[in-house]
């Protein structure tokens, strides 16, 4: 009897050695392929691709495909915008700028999302304050559009009749870092601090 009693708490010890690593190793496996990185708000990031076809100042068509063989670090905003868009590209110049040599490698980039206000020349305009590499593209809705549903960008026209600027664009606020193979690498949360958005592209650049 003592020598079942034994065998019996063997196995059911054994039985509980193996749920306990199953679990485990159940729960490390999800960190890697399920739970999102700390760094970044969620997002579907696995379908995010650069594809459009804009302006720039001088109404050159610049397509995705114009940077292949380097980095491209992109933001969607709008020139009117009281404060996220303006925080953000100077967060990124300054993120750029603590990078060193390694900031040669990307083409940072601001698309619009406000063509009735920003054309090619004023989205230009307005990039200038920021960084001489920071270049800013617009064009026709239809055009921003594709582009911002490439990279799952969410905005929408909100009118605010009492307000002297008539209208704000809501809009989702990402970082995104694609490849020079044009594919995506990492995207950033606006409220990213300038040190965690310089270590994720010095660590991401090659």
């Amino acid at each position: 009897m003592k020598a079942f009693s034994r065998m019996h708490m063997k196995r059911i010890v054994l039985t509980w050695l193996i749920c306990v690593l199953g679990l485990v190793l159940l729960f490390a496996w999800m960190g890697d392929h399920v739970l999102p990185k700390a760094k970044h708000a969620d997002h579907d990031d696995v379908l995010v691709t650069a594809d459009f076809n804009l302006q720039n100042a001088s109404g050159k068509i610049v397509t995705a495909k114009d940077f292949r063989g380097k980095y491209m670090l992109v933001y969607f905003g709008y020139t009117h915008c009281p404060d996220i868009c303006p925080t953000t590209l100077l967060l990124m110049s300054n993120a750029l700028a603590d990078i060193g040599a390694k900031a040669s490698k990307i083409q940072p980039i601001f698309i619009t999302l406000d063509p009735e206000r920003d054309n090619p020349k004023a989205t230009a305009t307005y990039t200038s304050h920021f960084s001489k590499d920071l270049l800013g593209l617009s064009g026709t809705a239809e055009q921003i559009k594709r582009a911002a549903d490439g990279f799952k960008v969410y905005f929408s026209k909100v009118d605010q009749s009492n307000s002297a600027i008539g209208y704000v664009v809501d809009h989702s606020s990402f970082i995104y870092l694609m490849g020079p193979d044009g594919k995506y690498v990492d995207h950033f949360a606006s409220n990213v601090s300038e040190q965690e958005l310089a270590d994720g592209l010095s660590h991401a650049i090659r």
